[in-house]
């Protein structure tokens, strides 16, 4: 009998997430002595604010560091009902927040308990990596939308209701966006919205994890803020990750109908059992204490993203508008492709220009084509400023090598 490893077919479906495998990339070049500016990261490149670790830190010395309840400590999840009625709109109770170990494990999960296998979800284009391999994981089908930089890479509702089939069981929307920073306003949610109550059965997957970074005066807005019978089938991710810059402590929540989030807890019970107890007390202080952590971020987060854009729009053959939110430029690399290195390579594709901007640059940056858009590179300005400069300087100096 063979001792050959079967692999499951519902692994075979997926790659590995292109975000981590750069940041790898990243580390292991450094490892090897090379000189390397990441642009790649998708967290702060700040540590959690004190109170939060002090918290954490008293927490585990008068012994929360033991299983929660599944769905998260009722006293973070009375926080979070707080923070989506002052910061969101949303009205809500207890029972209808999950706290879980990161709000990606919350998508992975609302997938596990709605789809099958034939099922269609809409993934607007271009999307955050994860999205369409946890759909294919779970047998269903991802519905790419493409949303080009014409229509400020966000989707219509025209684009919506072509998509949408009797097979289409959640549109997932993403605002601010990962990767390009695009920002839905009111009015452009409540177009949306229109279209998905003419479909009574397409549910809405809102992940705002990015609210609190937009820079053009615009605000982030929760659809299910907007319209009762859409916030019946709505299902909001948010977490702590990004804005307290406390990604490796794995605290994400959501808000969503009750049946749903019962068969969320389900899973998450046979999974993790609960979220960890030490970090949802830094959770609670995070989200019950001083925000001027959160203000100050955004405030210089706003003056990167300029540093960034004026860098970037300086390089030959690079174009890229100013993101309203998140922490990554999208930046148009069409004006290098058929260029030739010194080397007399010509480049192809956008994996072509971020390979090139490593090799002759040391520039880490993930390659359009990993979020369903391209030709265009991720730049994270989620480093500092001098870290930003110098890439910027790096990458107009091989795009003047190119031929």
């Amino acid at each position: 009998m063979s001792t050959e490893l079967k692999i499951a077919e519902r692994v075979r479906r997926i790659l590995p997430s292109a975000s981590v495998a750069a940041l790898e990339q990243v580390l292991r070049l450094k490892a090897e002595g090379r000189d390397i500016i990441g642009l790649t990261v998708g967290e702060p490149d700040c540590d959690t604010p004190d109170h939060v670790i002090e918290a954490a830190a008293a927490a585990a010395r008068a012994g929360v560091t033991h299983y929660t309840p599944v769905t998260g400590m009722p006293a973070l999840k009375r926080a979070v009902v707080a923070k989506l009625a002052r910061e969101n709109g949303i009205t809500t109770t207890e029972d209808q927040v999950v706290i879980a170990t990161g709000a990606k494990q919350i998508i992975f999960t609302a997938l596990s308990a709605t789809v099958d296998n034939g099922d269609e979800v809409i993934v607007p284009a271009p999307y955050w990596v994860s999205y369409p391999d946890m759909v294919r994981f779970h047998g269903a089908e991802p519905v790419i939308v493409e949303c080009p930089a014409a229509q400020g890479f966000k989707l219509t509702p025209a684009q919506l209701e072509a998509a949408i089939t009797p097979r289409t069981r959640w549109l997932i929307l993403n605002s601010p966006n990962n990767p390009t920073g695009a920002v839905y306003t009111e009015a452009e949610h409540r177009a949306l919205i229109a279209v998905l109550r003419k479909h009574p059965h397409v549910w809405l997957m809102t992940d705002e994890i990015y609210e609190h970074f937009v820079y053009t005066g615009v605000s982030a807005v929760s659809p299910a803020a907007l319209d009762d019978e859409i916030a019946s089938r709505c299902l909001t991710v948010n977490g702590v990750s990004k804005a307290y810059a406390m990604t490796g402590w794995r605290i994400g929540f959501a808000v969503g109908a009750r049946p749903l989030m019962a068969q969320i807890a389900k899973i998450i019970s046979q999974v993790t059992s609960c979220p960890p107890s030490v970090s949802q007390a830094a959770a609670l202080a995070a989200l019950e204490g001083d925000q001027s952590f959160v203000h100050d971020l955004t405030a210089e987060y706003r003056a990167r993203r300029d540093l960034m854009i004026d860098g970037l729009n300086a390089a030959r053959g690079i174009t890229c508008a100013a993101p309203e939110g998140a922490f990554y430029v999208y930046a148009d690399v069409s004006g290098l492709i058929g260029k030739t290195d010194l080397d007399g390579k010509t480049l192809s594709s956008d994996l072509d220009v971020a390979a090139y901007f490593l090799q002759a640059a040391g520039i880490s940056t993930i390659a359009g084509t990993s979020y369903g858009l391209s030709p265009y590179l991720r730049c994270s300005f989620a480093t500092s400023a001098d870290q930003i400069a110098k890439a910027c300087g790096r990458i107009a100096e091989a795009c003047d090598n190119l031929a």
